[in-house]
């Protein structure tokens, strides 16, 4: 068969199961992030379907889901949010990165996978998805509540630290030297300060730069604007990802709610393909030999990542329901875990069983998130029981 024809056909194939996921997912009131997985694990190798002729096209379009993805993050927060929510949410955020990376690295330690896979997978369980965590926000009505910009902030932290460790991990498995690391942290550390500086002050200039009335030319403005930082911050040996979220973060105002907008459908079109990418990487038959590890790493991760967010909210003066709440909203991974395996594998440092390991982990969590949060309300119900009249005293007159 004609290449042309073959990977059209592959293409369109993959698209249109990919709807049928969401409206799946969309049904039964889940993310759609472990279908697409799920999705990438049976067609891919190993499985019941192999293809072939998309496999060049799907990976550039799965770095173009990470830019937009990243780009996207970057535009729910202001250089000014950013700044304030770090302020306020800095010690809960180290106790978040110390009770979550170590059960990832120390797994990893455990299976022989040495200093680079416990820094992979300390990633992997360390970070949080921003994504599914709005979405559920969002879908259960729970913006306006106390203990929501509490979650924004143990998230917006992990977003900054994300800034660093993504080039450190990217120096590390490419293996450069000790001195070439601390320059490639030291080129990352400047540009986020350089790009905080610059929105902070001159955010308005970046949003007029891009902004149009025009919806075509704003949205090839965007894009190429996203393509090029993204492509400057990886020649620099910045993560592309980062470029991407720091642009995101320079645009303010009316236009970061235009864009947001206007990029939304180009973002979930294309970070779909990026999660199928990821399982097409991955052959299924490596999962069984990890899922018992991934679901201790599940379980040990959700209690941890209650613990940061039942103390962090109580720290906020929170009553014991919305500590409840703050906790299940953050048990989820999601995009940002894939990511980095993601680059894991691709260096060809780390052994597959990572993959699988990390494929396995984020289909439970990303899961299990969305269903703790959506039940922790019974919960919530019980502490807001009200007292029976009968049970409470009455003084006597006189």
């Amino acid at each position: 068969m004609d290449p042309l024809a073959l990977t059209l056909i592959e293409l369109g194939a993959v698209v249109f199961c990919l709807g049928l996921l969401a409206r799946l997912a969309g049904r039964i009131g889940m993310s759609p992030i472990p279908l697409y997985l799920i999705g990438g694990l049976f067609f891919g190798a190993g499985g019941l379907v192999k293809l072939e002729g998309m496999h060049e096209f799907a990976h550039l379009s799965g770095e173009i889901g990470v830019i937009l993805l990243l780009l996207m993050l970057g535009l729910e927060y202001s250089a000014s949010e950013l700044v304030t929510g770090l302020r306020r949410s800095w010690q809960a955020g180290v106790l978040d990165l110390v009770l979550n990376f170590l059960p990832g690295a120390g797994l990893a330690l455990l299976l022989g996978w040495g200093l680079v896979g416990a820094m992979v997978m300390g990633g992997v369980t360390y970070i949080s998805s921003s994504g599914i965590a709005a979405k559920v926000i969002t879908d259960l009505g729970r913006i306006g509540n106390r203990e929501t910009p509490v979650i924004l902030s143990i998230l917006v932290f992990e977003d900054l630290a994300m800034a660093v460790y993504l080039p450190v991990l990217t120096a590390t498995l490419a293996g450069v030297s000790f001195l070439v690391g601390l320059q490639t942290v030291g080129i990352s550390l400047a540009v986020v300060t350089l790009v905080l500086v610059v929105a902070l002050r001159h955010g308005h200039h970046v949003s007029k730069a891009v902004h149009s009335e025009n919806s075509e030319v704003f949205l090839l403005n965007l894009l190429g604007a996203a393509l090029l930082v993204a492509g400057l911050a990886a020649a620099m040996q910045v993560s592309a990802a980062v470029g991407a979220f720091m642009l995101g973060i320079a645009i303010s105002g009316a236009t970061a709610h235009s864009a947001t907008r206007i990029l939304e459908p180009l973002r979930d079109l294309f970070a779909a393909i990026f999660f199928v990418v990821f399982g097409l990487n991955t052959d299924p038959a490596s999962i069984p030999p990890v899922l018992g590890w991934a679901l201790v790493l599940a379980v040990l991760t959700a209690a941890t990542k209650m613990i940061t967010g039942i103390w962090a909210a109580k720290r906020a003066g929170i009553a014991l329901p919305g500590r409840f709440r703050a906790g299940a909203a953050l048990i989820a991974r999601g995009e940002f875990s894939i990511v980095i395996a993601g680059l894991a594998v691709a260096s060809g440092v780390v052994p597959h069983d990572l993959a699988a390991l990390a494929t396995a982990y984020v289909l439970i969590m990303a899961v299990m998130g969305p269903l703790a949060a959506r039940f922790i309300e019974p919960v919530v119900r019980l502490f807001r029981r009200p007292v029976s009249r009968a049970a409470v005293p009455v003084r006597p007159a006189g």
